[in-house]
């Protein structure tokens, strides 16, 4: 694998992302893909998880986090949730890769071992791999604050299919170290 411009690969690695999370919610009901599930190693190549589902947080989550937090606390009915947050990240949700963070969260259970080995390390390497295409970087991590919009937006997102998550759940930053990133193909 070669690397790239922190720039290209970051627009391309987000415009991929952005591709297989509106492909996965228009064709698979939802399901996270391999792509958006990344194997987590320690930088000495230490398997800490072999998948672990992320999640994108827009840059601007106002809006995203009002509409999710109604559709969780509107109705008891999980599937009339889950078929208006599905309709709401089918439609424009993914369009525009640029309105994300380039920073991935991730959500675990409180007391999580998992996570507990993510945050003992400053940096992972996260691995992602789907279809016929690659992408390996280093990564920052850090666990998100209660006070904080990412982690907020992240916990309503996920109630929309989990409504059983609990509030302290523990929600994790992947800050990808763009100058480590590699991709096959290249971008």
């Amino acid at each position: 694998m070669k690397s790239y411009s922190n720039t290209r690969f970051r627009a391309h690695f987000l415009g991929w992302q952005c591709r297989l999370r509106q492909h996965c919610m228009r064709h698979a009901g939802g399901r996270p893909s391999d792509g958006m599930r990344p194997r987590i190693s320690s930088p000495t190549g230490d398997l800490i998880a072999a998948s672990v589902t992320t999640i994108m947080v827009p840059a601007q989550t106002h809006e995203h986090l009002a509409f999710f937090r109604f559709q969780v606390q509107r109705t008891n009915d999980p599937r009339q949730r889950y078929d208006k947050g599905l309709e709401y990240l089918q439609c424009t949700y993914y369009q525009l890769p640029d309105e994300f963070c380039d920073e991935l969260v991730a959500v675990f259970p409180p007391g999580s071992a998992v996570a507990k080995r993510i945050q003992a390390e400053p940096e992972v390497l996260l691995e992602f791999d789907h279809a016929r295409q690659s992408y390996k970087m280093l990564a920052t991590t850090r666990k998100l604050p209660v006070s904080e919009p990412a982690r907020e937006l992240t916990l309503w997102h996920n109630r929309l299919f989990n409504p059983d998550l609990p509030a302290a759940s523990i929600v994790l930053g992947l800050q990808p170290q763009w100058a480590s990133a590699q991709a096959h193909p290249e971008p």
